[in-house]
Formats: C-alpha cells, structure tokens, sequence
C-alpha cells in the first residue's frame, strides 16, 4: 500500500510573532494554500491510495470556513484517495470545530478521543484525535492490535518521549512502549522537525511540517510517501518548502551608528529563497530601536531584527562613583541582578540604564 504522511500545516495561522513586517503573514497563508495544492497533485499524480494528517491541520481559533471548502474541494479531487485525520492540539474535535460540524467529503474519515479502528483491504488503521486542547493520557500505552497478521497503522498528534512538564500535556507516549505495540506505521504529527530513517527499521514517524512556520523551524520541510507490505516499509521525504527562515549574527561593537548599522544591513548578501531575523549582539555604542533601524532596511527578505546586545558600559565602575550617575547605576544593578525577576523584565531594566546614563551625561 502507499500513503502520503503529513502533519501540521496549521492553515490560517496569524504568524502574529513571525514578522516585524506586516505583508508576509499573507504571503504565508498563501503559501499553505500552494503546499497543499501541491500535495493534493502528488496524490493524484502517483496514485497514493492513502493520506495520514496527523493534527495540527489548521488552526481552530483563526480557521475561516472559506479555508475549510479550499481545502475539503482539494480532497473531492482524489476520491480514490482514502483519507484519515487525527485532530490535534490546534485544531481538536470540539464540538463547535470545522471537523464536527462540517460535511466533509465521503473519503475523509476524522479520528475523535474515542480509539477507533477502521478496517480497510489492506491495512487496520487505529486513530486517536484531541478533544480539547490539551491531552495528557490518550490511552494508546494500553492499546493493543487486533490482528498481527494485517498491516497496522496508528495515526495520532502525540509529544514522543516528553522530557519537558509543558510537552507532557500534549499527548505523551514512550518510544519504547510505542514500538512495543507492533505496529507497522505510526504517523506522528506535532513536532516540526523532520525525523525519520533515524535508525534502522524505523517506523514511528515525524514528518516535519509541510512549510515552516518560523526561525525557529530549521531544516527542510515537506511530506513522507510510503509503501508498505508486511514485513517491509520504505520511505521518501519529499521537500515541499522552497524557502528557508534563516539567522544571521551582527556584532555592533565597533559600530559607532544608527546610519552605520543599516548600511552593514544593507550590504548582506542573501538568497532569494531566504527569510532573514537579524540578530545584533555585542556592545552597543548607540540606543537601538530595531523597529526604526527595519524600516531603512532595503531587501523584503529581512523580515525581523532581534536586539541582544549589552550596553557599552563599564557599569561596576560606574556604580563606585561618587556622583549621582554611580548613585543611579548602583541602584538599578541591584534590581538587575536580582535572580527573581524575569528575561523581560531584566532587558527593560537594561534599557532604563541606557536611557537614564544619556540623560545623565
């Protein structure tokens, strides 16, 4: 049998903390449209005989029913094409959501809370979905096949191997215990990040996510097709994304300006197929107001410039001072190193001893 794996597309995501730019969340949901497009072609065009969506399909607070048809028309299109979708901690089977109320094609069948099998000529597909937004115990460790003697898939949005109290909210499910279970595919969804023919005979699969939804979604991103007999698995990775988020470094001690900063901007050399978070770091000679200096900036492929610089201060020194300036630097470095306060809290406080050593000057 041959499918197609993908998960986490998260149509209609605002990208609200992608871009200090405000076009290019636009440009992103158009490129979600055309990744999935894309897909749907594929299917088509290799006779795939199923398609895994494992959650995360889109985004239930920001979904328009407008996206829903789009994307319910691209499946009329295959309807040869068995689909199965597993709901994820975006987009989960509440009952208010697109998957409940919706009339989705015949081919498409979505997984609920309720462990269900579907049993098809060539394989027992199990499916777990979210009903809410978080899932802490699904149920699936205690799972077991119904007949070994089939090819059984699970298709599910789960947190493999949680180490951290946050991912463990989203599903968690042992790697070890998974692999346990017997299962000859399980389409995973939830992490972004490609991971599959890590290991020999792997088949509990992450295929990333179709399209990158941020600089912090490194690598490439696409799709994985399969074919299955019993006793035998291959894969692909297919690249759907054309275009990378990427950072670049630029160490602002020896830059003695505003004007001077943008003209190094400017003078990057970046590719087409890039999208660009410029991070600043060193000792700033100078107040940086990043949204100010992004404005100047000429290539529409720098989207975002982080500030992570220190002031350009010896500021114990300053502190021994006998005048008002020391008074002021002792004062606001003992809030500063104060263990309890936050990241945020720490650069505002940062930002106060540049502003207020300028007005002392």
């Amino acid at each position: 049998m041959k499918f197609i794996h993908m998960a986490d597309m998260h149509f209609d995501s605002p990208f609200i903390n992608l871009s200090q730019k405000d076009t290019l969340g636009d440009l992103r949901r158009l490129k979600q449209r055309n990744a999935f497009k894309q897909i749907i072609e594929y299917i088509k065009e290799n006779n795939i005989e199923y398609f895994f969506i494992s959650g995360d399909l889109y985004e239930n607070q920001y979904i328009k029913r407008s996206t829903i048809e789009y994307i319910n028309n691209l499946f009329k299109e295959i309807p040869n094409t068995k689909i199965f979708i597993a709901p994820g901690n975006h987009d989960p089977y509440i009952k208010n959501s697109y998957y409940n109320k919706f009339d989705w094609n015949k081919n498409v069948t979505i997984f609920n809370s309720k462990i269900t099998k579907i049993e098809t000529k060539d394989a027992d597909i199990y499916g777990f979905g979210f009903d809410d937004f978080y899932c802490k115990n699904s149920g699936i460790e205690e799972l077991f096949i119904d007949n070994k003697d089939k090819i059984n898939i699970l298709v599910t949005h789960a947190s493999l191997d949680s180490g951290e109290n946050n991912e463990r909210n989203y599903n968690p499910i042992s790697s070890n215990t998974l692999k346990k279970k017997g299962f000859d595919y399980v389409a995973l969804g939830h992490i972004h990040k490609l991971d599959y023919n890590t290991y020999a005979e792997q088949k509990i699969v992450y295929p990333s996510s179709p399209i990158a939804l941020g600089f912090d979604e490194i690598g490439e991103h696409g799709i994985i097709e399969g074919n299955l007999k019993k006793e035998e698995l291959n894969l692909k990775f297919i690249k759907i994304d054309d275009e990378e988020f990427i950072k670049k470094d630029i160490n602002v001690t020896d830059i003695l300006s505003k004007e001077e900063l943008i003209e190094k901007i400017n003078d990057l050399k970046i590719e087409n197929n890039q999208y660009v978070e410029i991070i600043l770091v060193g000792n700033r000679n100078f107040e940086i107001d990043k949204f100010e200096i992004l404005k100047y900036i000429l290539n529409d492929r720098i989207i975002k410039i982080k500030d992570a610089t220190k002031i350009a201060y010896d500021l114990e020194k300053l502190a021994n001072e006998s005048t008002l300036r020391g008074m002021f630097i002792k004062e606001i470095l003992e809030k500063s190193n104060n263990t309890n306060i936050s990241q945020e809290e720490k650069e505002i406080i940062d930002k106060a001893i540049e502003i207020g050593l300028d007005a002392l000057e």
